[in-house]
């Protein structure tokens, strides 16, 4: 005798089943999610200079509320606190436009986040390089986390939760004044956060020439229990290499650990943010190149891991190979040149991959008997990363970002 679903299982517990899978199906109509459900002890507050901290009934105070405090300007070396919150909340939204959008402005403009009180900032980061604008030239986008809607504004959309307060700084480090400046921050007060609730923390980095055989840290050493988020990534490529191709280096991550080697490593620069066979532009949801201009040797890619997420729970690092890769004859135009190249391997006709750091005589390139074929070797490039990731302390003992010197040097 066969039976049914409906005859196994107790009546009650049938119609319990039915009624949870309609309610799943109604929760989730047109990919909404709950957005119909109320959720209780929610707040909404949106801070700007109209209302600087988002206070209830507080808004728009100046010009008999006509428009009287939309924007402001930061003089040199000056700083605007966009926020100062008390309470426990969350931030859901920036977005922040301003008249002068040029590349070394978005590298000399710096934002920072603090979160509960901490004296360290939590974030540390280029303006423009934040907000996947890496190298200052990026028209309209939209990813999973950031959007440029016609290359004029910058939204942020990723969660950003606080216990006891928010500080968000921004600092203008260029030598002239930045105008008309504007900003929403879009944050709701809510009930406290579970003790697993993790703070947001952005990281950069350049080496404006970096060592071959050396990898370039995207986010160096963070010890504690957190999320590695994803990065955004900027190359100008050395010109000495001529046309030679720059992203043959492997993506690492080191956790909980991990000493020489890496548990998660990946197969090439371009492959990083899902792409292959050289770097081209597109804009996808969660992996995108945004610049990739073979004259000016401009790269910016970015990768989020949202549907793939790297946990740690004692310590991480993340960091790219520096390696690039081309034909014999063009490798030995670019040493000729002046270009640092130390071949590593070389893929012949065959579909062979011949390792020449394991061989006991490693011979010269420019040898009769090297390997003909796509040679990969370590090289040197201008390398700057935004490294993002949650972490469960609102201090990451990180660096201080360099200077704007130093982050302005050579962006044109």
């Amino acid at each position: 005798m066969k039976f049914g679903i409906s005859e196994i299982l107790s009546p009650l517990l049938f119609t319990f089943l039915l009624l949870n899978i309609e309610a799943f199906g109604q929760n989730k109509i047109n990919g909404q999610g709950d957005l119909f459900l109320l959720q209780e002890d929610t707040q909404a507050r949106c801070a700007n200079f109209e209302n600087p901290n988002g206070e209830k009934s507080s808004g728009g105070k100046e010009n008999k509320s006509a428009k009287g405090h939309a924007f402001e300007v930061i003089k040199p070396g000056g700083k605007k606190t966009l926020c100062n919150i008390k309470g426990n909340g969350i931030i859901n939204h920036i977005w922040i436009t301003l008249a002068d959008r040029a590349p070394q402005t978005l590298r000399a403009l710096k934002i920072e986040m603090y979160w509960d009180d901490c004296k360290t900032p939590a974030v540390q980061a280029p303006f423009g390089d934040f907000f996947c604008d890496i190298l200052g030239k990026t028209s309209a986008f939209e990813n999973e986390l950031f959007s440029n809607p016609e290359g004029k504004s910058f939204n942020c959309y990723i969660k950003m939760p606080f216990k006891k307060s928010a500080k968000i700084v921004v600092t203008n480090e260029t030598d002239s004044i930045s105008s008309n400046f504007f900003y929403d921050i879009d944050f709701s007060y809510t009930k406290p956060h579970e003790e697993n609730v993790l703070y947001f923390h952005a990281y950069w980095n350049r080496d404006t020439a970096t060592k071959p055989g050396e990898d370039f840290a995207i986010l160096p050493k963070v010890n504690g229990k957190g999320r590695f988020l994803g990065a955004h990534i900027g190359v100008i490529a050395n010109p000495l290499y001529k046309d030679l191709w720059w992203g043959e280096g492997e993506a690492k991550m080191y956790i909980d650990g991990d000493k020489e080697y890496p548990t998660l490593i990946g197969t090439g620069a371009e492959d990083y943010p899902g792409t292959g066979w050289g770097l081209g532009v597109f804009n996808n949801r969660y992996q995108g190149c945004l610049i990739a201009d073979s004259k000016t040797g401009y790269y910016s890619f970015y990768r989020y891991h949202i549907p793939d997420p790297i946990f740690f729970y004692k310590d991480f690092r993340a960091t790219m190979q520096q390696m690039g890769g081309g034909r014999n004859k063009d490798v030995i135009s670019s040493i000729d040149n002046g270009a640092r190249i130390q071949p590593v391997t070389v893929g012949n006709r065959f579909g062979m991959l011949i390792k020449l750091l394991e061989m006991k005589n490693t011979p010269n390139i420019k040898d009769k008997d090297f390997p003909e074929g796509w040679v990969n070797f370590y090289r040197s490039d201008d390398w700057s990363s935004v490294a993002f990731f949650y972490l469960d302390s609102p201090d990451d003992g990180l660096p201080k970002m360099a200077d704007a010197k130093q982050r302005t040097f050579n962006i044109k």
